[in-house]
């Protein structure tokens, strides 16, 4: 699928979600373990840097969406406000903060929110820019202790959780891998590419059809498949990932077969389960994007593939809601990622 030509206009629209989020403390959702009443304190005592958007996860990502925003789009109408804004919150006493706290809690806001904290940190490593450069260097100690506690839990992993909420451990695993080939880390690669082969290549007959499987924001078997497109050009699982994907989601050679998979509309965006499916639309579209870009321009699948992305693109830029905290702290995020095509080509503009 070629990328469609950003419209900037539409990034610095969803960038402005994220800009009204980072700074705001309340309301919050702690997701930390309590061993005593002292550990009971306010966000941003005890994470300063990622304290505001609802959770320490959004948080993070609405810092990247405004990286990625102004590197994207230079001229982005509040760049110096948003550049402002996340000087702020990127300082070394802080961030050492942060430090302490994921060091003392390995398990916090791992693997989701850390592979997000990558993402941030390979669009900052990726962008020759003084300021950017700068925040990088700040950022260093937090995403080496991050690296750290996702090497401990891929260690650790018996089976992938296939679920399509944060847990979910394919889109982790692509995530992660973009930040390793932007930071040129071979061991991670390797090491991705090992639980890859374990737990999803000889994977067979999704049943694409029984998706959503809940309150879903990621589609499990898309996500799998984007995972094996950014893996299998690389290593030497087989036949390459077009045959893979044949085994694996044969349905999506039959138009009919996928008459079942179409976008979710959102009946009360108020709701914050409910606007997990906004995401799912948006998250959709770029996986199948994604998808595409790993077959060959010649596939018949293509035309299926690029109808069902543009279909849940347009239904998920109707439908984003922008008049309440439970879509607005986090789809500004999904929407930025779908449209400046970030999964397509890590570390590029």
């Amino acid at each position: 699928m070629k990328p469609k030509r950003l419209d900037s206009a539409l990034v610095s629209q969803f960038a402005q979600f994220a800009l009204d989020c980072i700074a705001r403390e309340y309301p919050h959702v702690h997701r930390y373990w309590l061993e005593q009443p002292e550990d009971l304190i306010s966000p941003r005592q005890l994470t300063p840097v990622f304290y505001g958007c609802l959770d320490w996860h959004s948080a993070v990502h609405s810092h990247w969406t405004l990286v990625r925003a102004i590197r994207c789009c230079p001229d982005l109408s509040f760049a110096r406000i948003a550049r402002a804004a996340i000087q702020q919150n990127f300082m070394a006493e802080k961030v050492a903060v942060e430090v302490a706290h994921l060091k003392s809690h390995p398990r916090f806001e791992c693997p989701y929110g850390l592979a997000w904290l990558l993402q941030l940190t390979a669009e900052l490593r990726a962008w020759p820019d003084p300021q950017a450069q700068h925040w990088w260097k700040i950022l260093q100690p937090l995403e080496m202790v991050a690296i750290e506690n996702l090497q401990i839990w891929m260690e650790g992993l018996t089976y992938p959780d296939r679920t399509g909420t944060h847990a979910q451990t394919a889109f982790t695993l692509g995530l992660i891998w973009d930040w390793a080939m932007v930071s040129h880390h071979p061991s991670i690669r390797e090491q991705i590419q090992h639980l890859a082969q374990r737990f999803y290549y000889k994977n067979r007959y999704y049943p694409l059809h029984l998706e959503p499987l809940g309150y879903d924001f990621l589609s499990p078997g898309l996500a799998q498949a984007d995972l094996m497109r950014r893996l299998l050009p690389f290593d030497r699982l087989g036949d390459g990932f077009s045959q893979w994907l044949h085994g694996f989601l044969p349905q999506l050679a039959v138009q009919a077969e996928l008459d079942s998979f179409q976008p979710i509309y959102v009946q009360d965006p108020e709701d914050y389960t409910q606007s997990h499916f906004e995401g799912l639309n948006l998250s959709r579209a770029w996986m199948l994007a994604g998808i595409v870009s790993g077959l060959s321009p010649e596939d018949s699948r293509i035309p299926i593939l690029e109808s069902l992305a543009t279909w849940h693109h347009q239904v998920g830029l109707q439908s984003v809601s922008v008049n309440h905290y439970a879509g607005s702290h986090w789809l500004g995020s999904f929407m930025v990622y779908l449209i400046t095509h970030s999964g397509l080509a890590p570390g590029k503009p």
